[in-house]
């Protein structure tokens, strides 16, 4: 875990420490898949997701996004699950903003939730969805958290405003001093763009406040093995598995042949066989007689 708590701290630094920078983010990355080393393991021995442990910088907007990897059967029940608890938490503090369910093929799955929870329920309700998959017997296989320093957009905003506010006054002064239509008519359309800014500005501040206010929460879900295709640990299984999965691709590749191409081979060889009849009852019609065959000699 010694990469996350460093992760923890550059968070916490930027939250809290030297000026914040425009536009700076901040990315926390773990893949399972790739380094199933950084897992623990429970009573069993079976690798199990990490922990993940971010504490909110204030002024910065965090998005979350997680990768699960479960059986097919269980991927329905799962996300219903998850659908449950944003609903049992009421919409004041967790909303489900979007659902996908596609079933791609036999057994192949892929599935999502996105939710919008208030920012101190986020964290803890990613852990809850975590340990939901995992007593499917399903795991984790991506998590990131992204942060957006949105204190900086809001500070940006209240400059620009500002700015703008004081051109404005400047422009609206010079409006009623202009002494000919074509000045006054160049000076209010200056301070129309300068509105447009101001508007701008406005909305940029208003969309940094609502990012603050709700976070993101993503649940992607695919079918396939939790772990056992990944852990390098145990090759037999391994190789057991890949024995299998390859049997069933070349079933599936000769039952797809047979049926792509058995009823076209049945239509031609019963031609083929018609032709080939009719070509020998043709040939046994035309065949002459043969000398000293037509019939018995005439009596003497």
């Amino acid at each position: 875990m010694r990469w996350l708590l460093v992760g923890v701290g550059c968070v916490a630094m930027a939250g809290c420490g030297s000026p914040q920078r425009e536009g700076s983010t901040q990315m926390i990355t773990a893949d399972v898949a790739e380094a199933p080393s950084r897992a623990t393991a429970d009573s069993e021995g079976v690798a199990r997701a990490p922990g993940i442990n971010l504490t909110a910088a204030p002024g910065v907007a965090f998005t979350y996004r997680y990768g699960f990897r479960l059986p097919a059967a269980r991927v329905d029940d799962v996300q219903e699950q998850h659908a449950a608890a944003c609903e049992r938490l009421g919409i004041a503090r967790c909303r489900i903003t979007g659902m996908r369910y596609r079933l791609l093929g036999e057994n192949n799955i892929e599935a999502a939730l996105e939710f919008k929870l208030l920012p101190e329920l986020a964290r803890g309700f990613g852990k809850t969805g975590i340990a939901g998959v995992e007593q499917a017997e399903g795991t984790l296989i991506d998590a990131q958290i992204t942060g957006t320093d949105a204190g900086a957009v809001i500070d940006r905003a209240g400059v620009d405003r500002a700015r703008a506010t004081d051109e404005l006054r400047r422009l609206d002064e010079a409006i009623l001093r202009a002494r000919t239509g074509t000045e006054r008519a160049e000076l209010q359309a200056q301070r129309a763009e300068i509105a447009r800014r101001v508007e701008g500005a406005s909305e940029a501040a208003a969309g940094a406040r609502a990012s603050l206010a709700q976070t993101p929460v993503s649940f992607l879900y695919e079918s396939g093995p939790a772990v056992r295709g990944f852990d390098s640990s145990a090759p037999i299984t391994s190789a057991l598995d890949t024995a299998v999965g390859s049997a069933q691709t070349t079933f599936a590749v000769l039952l797809g042949l047979l049926a792509i191409l058995g009823p076209p081979a049945l239509a031609i060889g019963l031609v083929l066989f018609a032709f080939f009849r009719a070509r020998r009852w043709w040939r046994t019609r035309a065949r002459p007689a043969q000398p000293g065959t037509a019939g018995p000699p005439a009596a003497g």
